[in-house]
């Protein structure tokens, strides 16, 4: 039994250790897993509205891009030193542990003036952990000169002249990290949507002049094992392309990353990927399967030459939040999206 001068010994103890964890508590201030600046990340050189990557970052562009409430798009990505990835024809690739993708959303002052300027809303950044991929949304502040992490996201109203001179505004909407999810959710994992082959498979300017983005990945050793032959999607706003190759394109990256066997509207049955183009699953005379009240009432989802008995058309041309698809990306109708859409199912015998 410890008395005397042991017990205060241990009383002074304890109260000695109570005192180290107390000012523990107060003291120690983790490090937040994540930048909060985008500017820390260290992407980009020189002014950070510039957007001019440092060595070792590589912007990228897709031939049909997402339609986001015509918002204009920089991508950049970042791989871990001395890593690559593995060429596939048919998919997203598959970037390495530590792979940083970067996408900037902006709308031009003047769209038919570049020149004009641009206001940059928000700069996304994709990471991949060793637990899978986050989203991570940066916010531009009023000046353009920094941009803030704002993991619940947030609304700004903007306003810009479109190609035909216009005055456009638009409510832009950046998502909260759980929204991200619901377009890049692949199998319950979240994966990146758009960098493949096929999207990739074209020229791109670069500092020392045009170069084909699948060439200049391989060359600079960031693609391994890429053929000559490749496959390619038709840009959907190509009027110059065949109506089908366009319809395809648009279809899988506005619609493909959820409807599709392992996504997130798996249930409906109905498959936009480029690879079920000809099928049932496709849309074609098919019934819907769990549309709810966004059927319209209608009976298929695709009623070959008959646009307006569509329910594919029909939510693509809806801003009823609980009718209109995508879910996600968009607040208001993608014109020339629902026209190309229209002329194709009229085409269909």
């Amino acid at each position: 039994m410890c008395t005397g001068i042991c017990q205060i010994e241990s009383i002074l103890g304890m109260r000695y250790l109570g005192f180290l964890l107390l000012l523990g508590l107060f003291s120690y201030q983790p490090a937040p897993k994540f930048p909060t600046k985008l500017s820390d990340y260290g992407l980009f050189q020189g002014k950070l509205q510039d957007q001019i990557p440092v060595i070792g970052v590589t912007p990228y562009e897709l031939i049909s891009p997402l339609f986001s409430d015509y918002a204009h798009k920089l991508r950049f990505v970042q791989l871990p030193a001395g890593q690559s990835v593995a060429y596939n024809p048919d998919s997203v690739f598959q970037f390495p542990v530590g792979t940083r993708i970067a996408k900037t959303f902006y709308y031009p002052i003047d769209e038919r003036k570049p020149e004009s300027g641009r206001r940059i809303m928000e700069t996304r950044i994709l990471s991949h952990e060793a637990t899978g991929w986050v989203a991570l949304p940066y916010i531009w502040n009023e000046e353009q000169t920094e941009a803030y992490l704002e993991v619940a996201g947030g609304t700004s109203l903007v306003e810009f002249k479109n190609m035909q001179g216009k005055k456009q505004q638009v409510n832009y909407v950046v998502p909260n990290m759980n929204q991200c999810k619901g377009c890049h959710e692949r199998d319950g994992m979240m994966t990146p949507i758009g960098p493949s082959a096929r999207q990739m498979n074209a020229s791109m300017r670069y500092a020392h002049g045009e170069e084909n983005q699948l060439d200049y990945w391989s060359r600079t050793n960031q693609l391994t094992n890429v053929p000559g032959k490749r496959p390619k999607f038709e840009s959907y706003i190509d009027e110059g392309a065949p109506l089908n190759e366009r319809v395809k394109a648009y279809l899988d990256i506005n619609c493909a990353h959820c409807h599709n066997p392992k996504g997130p509207a798996k249930s409906s049955g109905l498959f936009l990927d480029y690879r079920y183009y000809g099928t049932t699953a496709y849309g074609i005379m098919k019934s819907p399967v769990a549309a709810g009240r966004g059927s319209g009432g209608l009976s298929y989802d695709i009623v070959a030459g008959k646009p307006a008995e569509s329910i594919l058309l029909y939510r693509m041309n809806s801003q009823d939040p609980g009718v209109m698809m995508p879910e996600m990306s968009r607040t208001i109708i993608h014109q020339e999206g629902v026209a190309l859409i229209r002329e194709w199912i009229k085409s269909i015998h």
